[in-house]
């Protein structure tokens, strides 16, 4: 009797405990699929664009083109709005014809490729109606019924006005239409199963037009919707959670992207852009660089220059009134940017022991750019001093700049060539590695495996 009583009793510490995980798991799940939108931080009531600054053809309300392009065609006020949302970047591939698609992206379970949207009717979109256009943006759907992946920022651009997408729809229909075939994606399964993406959307996915912050500014208002609709800054710069959605509770806090590291853009001191002024944060997004704080690279730097410098300066500075705005959150690993000059004498400078080759290779084909010092005598864009790359030290960017080169937006000519091809991962890793210690508050410790896979992902 008593075994029969202690095993009824273990049976229901079992069950309880089986219930008790369930309800955990339920409740996990909950706060991840509930998690703040990305406007949410704001805590105002969200109400109708029209209901805040009006409506009709001469309103300057938060979405739509600025001001100064209010009377522009249809076909300008397109193009202005596909720059600012940066459709060029991602449909475009490496030396290939604009739109065309074939563009790849590593993901971790996978490779996809970008799509055709150029008005091609057997490859691109020329069959697209308005209301196929619509639903692929807003709701990540093709004209076939095929899901799209997240890496089609419909998540974001869900939050884009119907006016102002067809406006992009219009300009691209005016491009001479280009005939390429699909590349097929390559993923593994599960994630080959486009099916399931109708499930992740129903999660994540609110397929919702933008609504204005009734207690904040007109200006803060367009720069939510640059920054949240058309410019999806949060695609690249805000955390994912383990299903691959935005995690807004993290937001712009920074995160990794095909290889890269897109660094924090809250307001921490420490971490992200709390030591930035206005005009400083103003000048890094129209020009690609502020001084003191370094330069674009990689996908940022594209971002520059395919669409964020061709936004007018008031849209700029809605960007930034935005952007401030957000709760500053840290990036453990990141320590403050030093912003003091390394000593003009190479003999000075190191405090901790480097591989010497590194400081060879520096020499040799570095200092004539960037100077013993950092602060470099060619070009403002070439100043390593206060560059969040040199101040990181996991030296990703920093890597990845060695690797491929890097070219600026605006200052013509200025152009650092890519060094993948004459040094190997050894030299790299030891060049890398001497930069951050000479010119960084923390150096970094990486070595060829770190370099390698990162060439990796290059070549992919």
């Amino acid at each position: 009797m008593e075994a029969d009583s202690q095993r009824g009793r273990s049976s229901r510490y079992l069950a309880v405990a089986v219930i008790l995980a369930a309800v955990g798991a339920l409740a996990w799940l909950a706060w991840v699929v509930l998690g703040p939108g990305p406007m949410d931080f704001a805590g105002g009531r969200r109400i109708a664009v029209s209901a805040v600054f009006g409506s009709g053809s001469g309103a300057t309300g938060p979405t739509g083109v600025p001001p100064e392009l209010l009377s522009a065609s249809l076909l300008e006020r397109g193009r202005y709005l596909a720059r600012a949302a940066d459709c060029a970047s991602c449909h475009t591939r490496p030396n290939g014809p604009a739109f065309a698609g074939g563009r790849a992206f590593v993901l971790p379970f996978g490779t996809l490729y970008s799509t055709n949207i150029t008005p091609d009717l057997a490859t691109g979109i020329g069959a697209y109606t308005d209301a196929d256009f619509l639903r692929a943006v807003h709701q990540g759907v093709s004209r076939d019924g095929t899901r799209l992946y997240p890496a089609m920022p419909f998540p974001s651009y869900t939050y884009m006005t119907d006016a102002d997408a067809l406006a992009i729809k219009a300009y691209l229909f005016s491009l001479a239409p280009v005939q390429v075939a699909r590349i097929r994606d390559s993923l593994r399964f599960p994630f080959n199963q486009r099916w399931l993406m109708g499930l992740w959307a129903s999660l994540f996915n609110p397929d919702k037009r933008f609504q204005a912050d009734g207690s904040r500014s007109l200006e803060w208002n367009r720069g939510a919707y640059l920054a949240e609709a058309l410019g999806h800054c949060g695609e690249c710069h805000t955390p994912r959670n383990l299903f691959q959605a935005l995690d807004n509770r993290r937001k712009f806090s920074g995160t990794r992207q095909a290889g890269w590291r897109s660094y924090n853009l809250t307001p921490d001191h420490q971490s992200g852009t709390g030591n930035w002024t206005h005009e400083e944060l103003a000048r890094f997004i129209a020009d690609g660089h502020a001084s003191g704080h370094g330069s674009a690279g990689g996908p940022m730097g594209e971002a520059v220059e395919m669409s964020l410098q061709f936004l007018t300066a008031g849209d700029v500075r809605a960007l930034v009134t935005y952007i401030t705005s957000v709760p500053a959150l840290g990036t453990p690993d990141l320590p403050e940017p030093r912003t003091t000059p390394a000593p003009a004498s190479h003999a000075q400078g190191l405090t901790v022991a480097v591989d010497p080759r590194g400081k060879e290779l520096f020499e040799g084909a570095c200092v004539g750019c960037h100077g013993w010092t950092g602060v470099s005598p060619a070009a403002g864009y070439a100043t390593l001093t206060g560059s969040r790359a040199v101040n990181d030290p996991t030296a990703t960017n920093l890597v990845q700049t060695v690797l491929a080169g890097s070219s600026s937006a605006r200052e013509h000519g200025s152009f650092m060539p890519g060094f993948g091809e004459a040094y190997t991962d050894v030299e790299i890793a030891a060049v890398a590695n001497y930069v951050t210690a000479r010119f960084g508050a923390e150096p970094s410790n990486i070595n060829a495996a770190n370099v390698a896979e990162l060439r990796r992902q290059i070549a992919r």
